[in-house]
């Protein structure tokens, strides 16, 4: 297509949940009070686990890591989409869609990560207790988070500066609520196949790989706890790593919603519903499936509210 036949396109259409126009205002306090949620929830795990000596340990060390991945993936969908329904507006920037392309893959890639490294911590503590001392040390720990943030970072990076090579023509609507990078593939009037195959590449090595790893894992951590032999070994066994595989479970069952909604037969909307579970509402989760499950974490959270000194009274 001749280049000077095209319009350029300098800002996107979310549509989002614009085809609900009586329920804005209930989505609105709906999405409003999930992110307030998960900013809360996610700040005490981590003030809790830096302020408390006791949670000075890998296991909590990966947590804090996530419980920050956690504040800022809902932080890069979120506000703008309360902006359009507050303001009845549907629009984004030429940049400001690559930018939020890059930030929603950067802190998914990195939400995947943060599992696998942390189904290695569980195996290590529950198939060997004794060593882990000796094999989770700082170097390690740190070695184990600073290479996926890099990782996260930079494969991000080269999908929005191979998304910055594509022309753009009338068309830009896209049909979420955020910027999703195989919408913007589908709107381009350019030649797309680098970007596809980058793409495919991205799910295999980002999420497949990781996914294998933490099934493996868990394989072993399974075959090691049967060796047990009282049963009240095995519950504790498997109590260590059951907040873990929730998030997990809770993880990887939206990822594979999200690839069952991108097929024709799926209408956009479930498209958004699954992509808000991933995006929003698994993020949210996160902090009170730990909670819920820790005595060491309540404890701590306990001391920051407050509420041990209202028990005592």
């Amino acid at each position: 297509m001749d280049s000077k036949n095209q319009t350029t396109v300098l800002e996107f259409l979310l549509l989002g949940f614009s085809s609900l126009p009586e329920h804005q205002g209930l989505l609105f306090v709906f999405f409003l009070f999930v992110y307030v949620l998960g900013l809360f929830g996610n700040s005490l795990i981590l003030l809790a686990i830096l302020s408390d000596p006791r949670l000075q340990t890998p296991m909590y060390f990966f947590l804090a890591n996530l419980s920050l991945v956690d504040l800022c993936l809902p932080s890069a969908t979120v506000p703008k989409m309360l902006f359009n329904i507050e303001t009845q507006t549907q629009s984004i920037s030429y940049a400001g869609c690559l930018a939020q392309m890059y930030f929603c893959m950067m802190f998914a890639n990195m939400d995947t990560f943060l599992l696998t490294v942390m189904a290695y911590d569980r195996y290590v503590a529950i198939c060997h207790p004794l060593h882990y001392a000796s094999r989770m040390t700082r170097h390690l720990c740190a070695s184990l988070v600073a290479l996926p943030w890099v990782a996260a970072t930079l494969n991000p990076l080269l999908h929005t500066l191979l998304m910055a090579q594509l022309h753009f023509c009338s068309d830009n609507v896209i049909h979420h609520f955020f910027c999703d990078v195989n919408a913007l593939l589908l709107l381009s009037c350019s030649d797309t196949s680098v970007n596809q195959w980058m793409v495919l590449a991205a799910v295999g090595l980002i999420f497949v790989v990781p996914s294998v790893c933490i099934l493996a894992s868990y394989s072993l951590i399974i075959f090691a706890v049967m060796k047990i032999p009282s049963a009240h070994g095995k519950l504790k066994a498997f109590s260590t790593c059951g907040s873990h595989l929730c998030l997990v479970i809770l993880f990887y069952g939206a990822i594979t919603g999200i690839y069952m909604c991108s097929s024709p037969s799926h209408s956009n909307e479930e498209s958004s519903v699954t992509a808000v579970i991933f995006m929003i509402l698994v993020p949210v989760l996160n902090p009170f499936v730990y909670s819920l499950r820790n005595n060491e974490l309540k404890g701590a959270l306990r001391k920051i509210l407050g509420l041990n000194k209202i028990s005592q009274q």
